[in-house]
């Protein structure tokens, strides 16, 4: 397996030689840039077609991870040549939420075949339902392979976000890669760092990843009581502060829901995944040095989750952590992706973005929506 990483920018004249190199049908591109990119696609056009027999998959985002570094307005690219492991993408629509079920459905039944191994899913951000996602590739693969990846952001605009569809950004659709045979080592961790405060309440009101009230009360006014002065600013700053929720208070099993819109008229409030009624749900907030520790803790998930003998070299980590993350942690953000590179395998390749959610085991088996995460995905070749 062979692997090239590089972060282009838009001014870029030429792509680097060493892309074509690593051409053929057996290697994937691996494409996170700029939402603005969609627009002026001309930089992404020059790296597929510098590729044209290798599978493309790429989207949208809030900030590009390159190595430790994190960029905006940037390409940044990975360039995977396997030896031995048989690739095939697919793609699915969601023009509106209602699609995402049978999206995740359809990904998962175009790629299932018997030496699939996992697979590596990258959503439009905006027009998804990532838990009904979700829901759909776990009821057709029955939680047998491992399924990560996350869900394309826009900044803190949350107006447009797009896919690699055909080699090109397009807005929509549900991408993914799956990869076959017995060689490919597939590892994956997932930690937040939040805490919580503050009294859990139940979700007594709500309709998929719409939430109209808890304890029976309005949801966005009582959200907007702890805000205080900061709720001028939802919903960007309701990235700040995300919900925890869990089916009963004995389920040690928690997962994160951040804010994407809010609806004054119907005091509701629009999460990227679902929020059914009876969770009970808490609200968390940032504490610095647990966010870092959270990114190094989903490193350490990704060597225990792999498939003991070693890492073979090189190995490629493609890190997915949520726009919410980048937002507290302000210029603090580039210690969690050192952080992560600081457990991670020698020879480890980094590449990632910031998200509007991130798909990943809670620890193993089936898939969950995770948001305000570290999510990592280790990908090598024995």
């Amino acid at each position: 397996m062979q692997i090239a990483t590089m972060r282009l920018t838009p001014a870029q004249s030429e792509v680097p030689a060493e892309l074509a190199a690593l051409d053929s049908e057996t290697s994937f591109l691996l494409l996170f840039g700029a939402s603005g990119l969609i627009d002026r696609p001309g930089l992404i056009s020059q790296v597929t077609a510098a590729c044209p027999r290798s599978h493309v998959m790429g989207c949208s985002t809030s900030g590009e991870i390159h190595g430790a570094e994190i960029s905006d307005d940037s390409l940044v690219v990975a360039a995977v040549r396997f030896e031995k492991t048989r690739l095939l993408t697919t793609h699915a629509a969601v023009r509106t939420p209602k699609d995402s079920y049978a999206a995740g459905c359809a990904i998962a039944a175009s790629l299932q075949q018997p030496q699939l191994r996992g697979l590596l899913v990258l959503s439009d951000g905006l027009n998804v339902n990532g838990s009904e996602l979700v829901k759909g590739l776990n009821d057709t693969l029955g939680g047998a392979v491992v399924v990560t990846g996350g869900l394309a952001g826009d900044g803190t605009a949350f107006k447009r976000t797009w896919v690699i569809k055909d080699r090109a950004p397009q807005s929509g659709y549900v991408t993914a890669i799956g990869f076959y045979g017995d060689h490919v080592r597939l590892g994956h961790g997932s930690k937040g760092g939040w805490d919580k405060f503050g009294p859990e309440r139940r979700v007594t009101k709500s309709e998929g990843n719409i939430l109209y009230e808890l304890d029976g009360r309005p949801a966005l006014q009582l959200y907007k009581e702890y805000l205080g002065d900061r709720a001028a600013g939802l919903p960007a700053t309701g990235l700040l502060f995300p919900l925890a929720i869990r089916t009963s208070n004995t389920d040690g099993k928690v997962l994160v829901r951040t804010i994407l819109a809010v609806d004054e008229g119907a005091q509701s409030m629009t999460f990227a995944g679902d929020l059914p009624e009876g969770v009970l749900a808490q609200l968390m907030r940032a504490n610095f040095d647990r966010l870092i520790q959270g990114a190094s803790e989903a490193a350490t998930l990704t060597t225990d989750s792999q498939e003991r003998g070693g890492h073979p070299s090189p190995t490629l980590t493609i890190a997915i952590s949520c726009v919410g993350r980048r937002l507290v942690l302000g210029e603090r953000t580039e210690e969690e992706v050192e952080a992560t590179l600081d457990i991670l395998p020698q020879g480890s390749r980094q590449v990632g973005f910031y998200s509007y959610g991130e798909i990943s085991p809670y620890a193993s088996g089936a898939c969950d929506l995770h948001n305000q995460t570290m999510t990592l995905t280790t990908i090598t070749e024995s």
